[in-house]
This record gives structure tokens, C-alpha cells and sequence, in this order.
């Protein structure tokens, strides 16, 4: 109790006395430092430019694109500009008398300083000769209050421990993107600008192969109906299960970043990245999954796994496995991506595990209203960072109960009819050997075949495209290639090496290659071997 006493005597005795110096220093009363900082302003150029606008009838179209009245810092500033905006709105002229008259009416002559201080900014300035450049200041210095109390706001609600971590910070990155979005407006441009840009754009397409102008999705049919995956836009990819949607993008990915080297990224909340990267392996070095899957693999299929996987290692290639992601988290680490790596593509395995936005109406409404929030989150993503965003979804059961060939519909789509309103694309994987259907209309086998059914292409035609699907390696290719038919039943019935080392497989699944590994001589009685005349299979 004595040294609280002593505490407030010795500061009633510093403050009665200020010429008296109590320490080795003198309080810093510079505004500049600590708390006594002021918001960033620039009240001269305020006055500047009210004053021009108020002199000259055309200013105001100079700058009514860049200002708004929370531009200004003083109250008196944005109640002017305010009624400056409703004249200009009301097609009435802009001067010294009209403006203090739209004051009064708006009952805010008083806060704007009164008819004198109105007067005063006409005589400030001569004319709006640097009007345009005084307001992007202006502007600047609003934005920086702005960022200050977005970092003010950021600060006080990390210091609470019932703060969400992922949502304070997207909501930190959504503040600074709304602030950028809302200041930093493009300007119109002339026919003239448009066309150099357009002719510039068409020179640099004319070298591209197959006239693909976004991410190339490796198949050529595929490609020539939607020129590649395009920016700002969202692909919804849907099927029922056993349609091996999966196996799907992961061409499309391996295709994107192997081939064409293009960074691309697949968000997987089912598989984990180990289970994905077997996939790719198998695909990548013609092995069967399920060797794969289990390790049962022969010296020379480890050595043709080494040599054929040299490039998928290296590839630009992102894998992320969180599981139950939120929208918050994915836009987050989409963010790095494109800032670190420069993705040009993201895939999103599946949809329906996503988790919304609980102040979008995620969470707190029905499972409907979240994929809608889901979604429409995706578009943005897709947007903001101008790549294609491509989402696996479901579809409902009414597929499995509809007669005949059972091909998916718009209607059959999951849970949201906000996926098929948001999507400027929605791709459907069907294949009619899963159904026991073995021919097609046109007395065609459908084994081994799988459809890619485009049925909503907001910018290009709706069709239908034919790949050629190998269960036993999880890949898609061309259905032109020369790839050999194998019953589905048969793609994982191979019977591995025994212990012995004596070769037992099923007829037709399994190739014999030369390999230094296995030792002798090759035998000349399999394909690819130094005696045949045939191509390697692989």
C-alpha cells in the first residue's frame, strides 16, 4: 500500500512541475511516434480538389471513378463531395451556389463549414489542370486508414482465445482483396486499344498446337472441343462410383504437368497422397495397380518402374491431402500456390467433403445451402486467381434406378442445383460396360471405352468424347491409340511370381522385357525383346 502511494505522489509531483526534469530524458511529445501517430491524410489536396471540382463543369468525370466521399478524412470534405455527387446525379450544374444549396437541402451545411468555408476552397485553386492526380492521393491515403483498421481489427481479435485461426485469417486476406478491388478500378478502353489486343492475343495463338489456348487436358478429342481448361472458370467433373472419376483428373494432371509442364495442384480429401501417388505410378510406368498396391513387384518391372517414373518426379505437381478441408483453408493455400509455385490449375477430389463457410451460410443452414456456399466460393477462387478450377462432385442415386442405358443428367447432380448454375462447364464419366452394355448404337464395342459427356459448356458446344480407359494401369488415353482390349474381370486376376522365381502368370495380362536384372539372354518369343520384330508394349 506504502509504494502505491509513493507511485501517485511522484507523478502528481512530475506533472504540477513541467520545466522540472525528473529523468535523463524529456517526454517525446513528437504526434509522430508511439500513440500519437495520425491516420495517413492529405487535407490540402482535399480542399484542392473540392475547390476544382466546383470550377470546372467537366472535372468531376475525372475523377467520380477514383473518389468516393469515405475517401476523404474530414467529415465536412465527404458531406461536400457527397452533395457534389447528387447534383452530378441529378444532371444539375456543379458550382458555388448549387453545391451550398445541395448542402442545405441535404442538412448538412452546417458540418460542411457554412456558404464562407464553401467559398474559401474556390479560391484555393485556379483550375482542375492536376484534378485526376491529386485524387488518386487522395485515394492512396484512404487506403492506407483502410489497412490500419483492418490491422487494428486483426490484432484485437487475435488476442481472443475463441478466435478461429483459418477464419482470421482469410478474413484478413478477403479485407485487403475488397480494399484493392474497390479502389482499383479499370478504366474503359477504345475500340483501337481492344483490337492491338486482340491481334496480339490471335499472333500468339496461331503457334499453339491443336489451337489450344488454356491448360491442355492431353486428349486430343477432348481438347479440340474445349481448347484446353480456360481461366477464371469452374469445371464441375460428376459421375456415379465404379465410373473411375478419379483416374480421370489424374490423367488430366499428369497429362497437364508431365507433358506441357504446367504447375497444376489436386486437393484430395478421401485418398491420401500416397494412395494418389501409386495411382500415377502405375499409370505413368504401365504396371498393374495391383501390384502396386500390394509390393509384389519383379527386378524387371522395379527397374521399369525407376526408368519410366524419372519425369513424374520431377514434374510440377502439388499434392495436398488434408482431410474435411474447409473453403477458408483451400482459398488460403491456393493463394500460395499461385504466389509461390504459379499453379495454372487445381482439382478438388470431391466436393461434397468440403466443409462451407459458416458466415456464408455454410453451416448453418441445410447441407443444400452449404454446397451452394461450396460452390459459389470455387467460382471466386477460380476468378481471383484467374485459373481453372476443376471440382469432382456425385451424383444422386436416380441414375442407378433410370431404365435404359443410364447415361447422368443435369437433374442427377448431388445435393445443390447451384452446381450446375455455377459451373461454366459439367462433364459426366460414363461407361456402358459397367452397365453390361458391350455395343453401342452403331454396333460398336464399348469395352474398355469411357465417355466424357459435356452437358452444360457455357462457352463452347455440347458433345460427346470417346477416351479408351486401362483399368489395369488407372489411366485414360485416346481412343485412337493402339491399346489393346482387356476384359475388365481379367485386369486384376494376375497371378504374381512365386517364391521360386518360376513365372506363372495369366495368359495375355503379363510381358515378358529384357532386362539386364533377370540376367541371360533375351528370350526372342516376346514382344519388345532383342530377337522379335515387335514394339515394346510400354
Amino acid at each position: 500500500m506504502h509504494k502505491a502511494v509513493t507511485f501517485v505522489s511522484m507523478a502528481e509531483n512530475q506533472f504540477s512541475n513541467p520545466n522540472r526534469i525528473t529523468g535523463k530524458r524529456k517526454p517525446d511529445l513528437n504526434l509522430s511516434s508511439g500513440m500519437g501517430k495520425l491516420p495517413p491524410q492529405a487535407i490540402d489536396l482535399e480542399e484542392a480538389v473540392l475547390g476544382a471540382l466546383m470550377l470546372e463543369k467537366d472535372a468531376l468525370t475525372a475523377v467520380v471513378d477514383i473518389l468516393k466521399p469515405e475517401s476523404f478524412y474530414k467529415e465536412a470534405h465527404k458531406a461536400i463531395y457527397t452533395a457534389i455527387l447528387d447534383l452530378f446525379a441529378d444532371s444539375q450544374p456543379i458550382d458555388l451556389l448549387t453545391v451550398t444549396n445541395q448542402l442545405r437541402k441535404n442538412g448538412q451545411l452546417e458540418l460542411a463549414g457554412g456558404a464562407f468555408f464553401i467559398t474559401e476552397l474556390t479560391s484555393k485553386v485556379s483550375s482542375a489542370a492536376n484534378i485526376e492526380f491529386h485524387a488518386r492521393i487522395i485515394t492512396e491515403q484512404s487506403m492506407k486508414r483502410e489497412m490500419i483498421g483492418i490491422a487494428s481489427e486483426i490484432q484485437k481479435d487475435a488476442y481472443e482465445d475463441t478466435t478461429d485461426v483459418f477464419e482470421l485469417l482469410d478474413k484478413m486476406e478477403q479485407s485487403l482483396f475488397e480494399i484493392s478491388e474497390k479502389n482499383i478500378r479499370k478504366n474503359y478502353s477504345n475500340m483501337r486499344d481492344i483490337m492491338k489486343e486482340a491481334i496480339i492475343e490471335l499472333e500468339s495463338k496461331k503457334g499453339q498446337k491443336d489451337g489450344l489456348t488454356g491448360v491442355p487436358s492431353g486428349f486430343t478429342a477432348l481438347d479440340r472441343v474445349t481448347s484446353g481448361w480456360k481461366k477464371n472458370e469452374l469445371v464441375i467433373i460428376a459421375a456415379r462410383r465404379h465410373m473411375v472419376k478419379r483416374d480421370f483428373v489424374l490423367s488430366v494432371l499428369r497429362n497437364a504437368a508431365v507433358d506441357h509442364n504446367r504447375p497444376v495442384a489436386i486437393f484430395s480429401l478421401e485418398m491420401s497422397s500416397i494412395q494418389l501417388v501409386n495411382r500415377l505410378i502405375s499409370s505413368e510406368a504401365e504396371l498393374d495397380s495391383e501390384k502396386i498396391k500390394k509390393g509384389n513387384l519383379a527386378d524387371y518391372e522395379w527397374e521399369q518402374l525407376i526408368h519410366k517414373t524419372g519425369k513424374l518426379s520431377k514434374a510440377p505437381l502439388f499434392v495436398d491431402d488434408t482431410p474435411a478441408l474447409s473453403i477458408l483453408e483451400l482459398r488460403a493455400k491456393c493463394r500460395k500456390l499461385k504466389a509461390q509455385h504459379d499453379i495454372q490449375m487445381v482439382v478438388i477430389d470431391y466436393l461434397q467433403l468440403m466443409s462451407g463457410d459458416s458466415k456464408a451460410g455454410g453451416q448453418g443452414g441445410n447441407r443444400e445451402q452449404e454446397i451452394a456456399s461450396i460452390s459459389r466460393a470455387l467460382k471466386k477462387i477460380a476468378k481471383e486467381l484467374s485459373i481453372p478450377v476443376i471440382a469432382l462432385s456425385q451424383l444422386s442415386r436416380a441414375v442407378e434406378t433410370r431404365g435404359g442405358d443410364k447415361r447422368p443428367q443435369l437433374s442427377d447432380l448431388r445435393e445443390s442445383g447451384a452446381i450446375e448454375q455455377d459451373a461454366d462447364m459439367v462433364m459426366f464419366l460414363y461407361r456402358p460396360e459397367y452397365y453390361g452394355i458391350t455395343e453401342d448404337e452403331n454396333s460398336n464395342s464399348t469395352l474398355g471405352v469411357g465417355e466424357v459427356i459435356i452437358a452444360k459448356h457455357r462457352n463452347g458446344s455440347l458433345e460427346n468424347v470417346k477416351l479408351r480407359f486401362i483399368g489395369k494401369y488407372t489411366k485414360f488415353t485416346d481412343l485412337e491409340m493402339n491399346v489393346p482390349y482387356q476384359p475388365q474381370e481379367a485386369l486384376y486376376g494376375s497371378k504374381f511370381p512365386s517364391s521360386s522365381g518360376s513365372q506363372d502368370f495369366d495368359s495375355g495380362n503379363t510381358i515378358r522385357l529384357q532386362s539386364k536384372a533377370n540376367g541371360g539372354d533375351s528370350d526372342s518369343s516376346f514382344p519388345g525383346s532383342m530377337g522379335s520384330n515387335e514394339p515394346a508394349p510400354f
